[in-house]
């Protein structure tokens, strides 16, 4: 009986090693060599050399001076350990009342202008860090009136920082809400209030 169960045994272990440790290992050299920037997470870096987040992971950027990301639904917002959606359908009153309060609070940067999807609904992980650009674009005029500059200013920054579809057809232009204010931060500073 052990003639007949030891090659089933030694195949078994022969393939879990290769396939269950050797693969993956390989894949996951072969990325870090080939990608480095995005096995690594995609991570972005203060001037001291800390993490800041992640190009790939929207944050909670809520002040007034910086371009606001999707609405969330991941944990308390933003929580990564907890990427999910809401699972609300369209006719679900929770989600109705969410989307008019966030729609409410949003038309002042809208003025007047038809507020766009993405600025009101959260996406499927709760965690997309990009923004349409009309969305980006209704911010504009919010951000330049809190960082003392000219709202075209902001729309250049936003402009300079769109992405079109891979190969050209390949998802939607979008732009990444961490690139954005890194790049207003770096170009228009918020002066910050001095202490007592």
């Amino acid at each position: 009986m052990f003639q007949l169960i030891r090659p089933a045994v030694v195949t078994m272990a022969l393939f879990t090693l290769i396939l269950g440790l050797g693969y993956p290992l390989a894949i996951t050299a072969m990325a870090g060599l080939a990608f480095p920037d995005q096995a690594g997470g995609s991570l972005a870096w203060d001037a001291a050399g800390h993490v800041i987040g992640s190009r790939l992971l929207a944050q909670g950027f809520a002040k007034p001076e910086y371009l606001h990301p999707r609405p969330s639904a991941a944990g308390n917002g933003y929580d990564p350990m907890n990427s999910a959606g809401s699972n609300l359908g369209p006719l679900d009153e929770k989600l109705i009342d969410r989307v008019k309060t966030d729609a409410i609070a949003i038309a002042k940067d809208a003025g007047g202008a038809p507020i766009p999807a993405d600025a009101v609904t959260t996406s499927a992980s709760g965690l997309d860090p990009d923004v349409s650009p009309q969305n980006a674009r209704m911010q504009a005029a919010r951000i330049a009136a809190h960082r003392g500059v000219a709202t075209q200013e902001i729309q250049t920054v936003i402009d300079t920082n769109r992405q079109d579809p891979l190969l050209g057809f390949i998802g939607q232009p979008r732009v990444n809400v961490l690139a954005v204010n890194r790049a207003l931060d770096a170009r228009y500073p918020v002066a910050q209030p001095k202490g007592p």
